[in-house]
């Protein structure tokens, strides 16, 4: 009990550093801003709500899915799964803190294979990311002609390279007998074994998911009273979940990361510094900080699972 107050307490402590300190953006500007242009409305509230319910329902969805190879979980179990790993992760770099956080919810022999899910369906999310965020950046430097894209072609070329001469590594491995016990052959295997139609529905989650929050923060910067284009405008939200998906950093840190990069980018739309900021730092608080104080009930109310006794003759 102790240590899950402490996850809790901290995590609280964390949330609230961030939103009352934070280095370029002040309490009372955030406040202004929102009142300013008639974010706090009924009808404003209940359709951003709505977008994080959807959100994170979809996330829990995908995690019951990537979990039935396994074992079948309630659409309770996953979300205590979900939100709460995402409360737990606060503290570690790229969420890795949610890795465990979820296995333990599971007994030791099926840790391994959770772990594995796990990374499975980050990168699915890492993948839909990847491709609207390279649709987006191209448009979006060709448009204003930052010469940065030609770099960009170049890395896509370099991705593509090593993807491919790690699937020819990976095809020798299989070749070899005594590379057949190692971590990655195992993890092979393992992903293997998913069916495909949990991969596919893995990712069609994962484009769900990030379509709704892209066109969540699209929305705040029109309550905001940005005239500039759909395309546009979603190229430059499409590029910041890029650049800041390749970024490593706390999870609490995130809004950090993802204003400096939204300051730079939402500048060449004429948008300023101060709404900016205040857009995502209102979109963590609607897919953070609210799914994490849900989570910290899952947290408080966790309880090993019984491991399953051996079979015996």
């Amino acid at each position: 009990m102790a240590v899950k107050l402490a996850i809790v307490i901290a995590a609280a402590y964390f949330i609230y550093q961030k939103l009352t300190n934070h280095s370029s953006l002040q309490f009372t500007d955030f406040v202004e801003q929102l009142s300013n242009n008639h974010v706090i409305t009924f009808w404003s509230i209940l359709l951003l709500l709505f977008a994080t319910v959807v959100n994170w329902v979809f996330e829990i969805l995908k995690w019951r899915t990537l979990t039935r190879h396994v074992k079948l979980l309630t659409f309770q179990e996953s979300a205590a799964q979900t939100l709460g790993g995402l409360t737990t992760s606060l503290f570690t770099p790229n969420r890795i803190g949610e890795y465990g956080a979820k296995a333990l919810f599971f007994s030791k022999t099926e840790r391994i294979q959770i772990l594995s899910l796990n990374f499975i369906g980050n990168m699915g999310q890492l993948v839909v990311t990847l491709i609207f965020g390279i649709i987006g950046i191209i448009f979006f430097t060709s448009h204003f002609k930052i010469s940065f894209h030609k770099y960009l072609a170049i890395s896509v070329v370099i991705v593509c390279v090593v993807l491919i001469a790690a699937l020819i590594i990976r095809s020798q491995f299989q070749k070899r007998s005594s590379l057949q016990n190692t971590s990655w052959r195992r993890f092979f295997s393992f992903f293997e074994s998913v069916p495909w139609e949990i991969h596919l529905k893995n990712l069609g989650f994962s484009t769900i998911r990030y379509l709704v929050f892209a066109h969540q923060l699209y929305y705040i910067l029109l309550l905001f009273d940005i005239s500039t284009s759909y395309f546009l405008t979603m190229s430059a939200i499409t590029s910041m979940y890029l650049i800041s998906s390749i970024v490593p950093m706390l999870s609490i840190f995130d809004v950090v990361v993802k204003g400096s990069i939204a300051v730079w980018l939402f500048s060449f739309l004429s948008i300023s510094e101060v709404s900016a900021l205040s857009a995502i730092a209102l979109m963590w608080i609607l897919n953070f900080v609210l799914p994490s104080i849900v989570g910290s009930y899952y947290v408080m109310t966790f309880s090993f699972p019984p491991e399953k006794k051996p079979i015996t003759s």
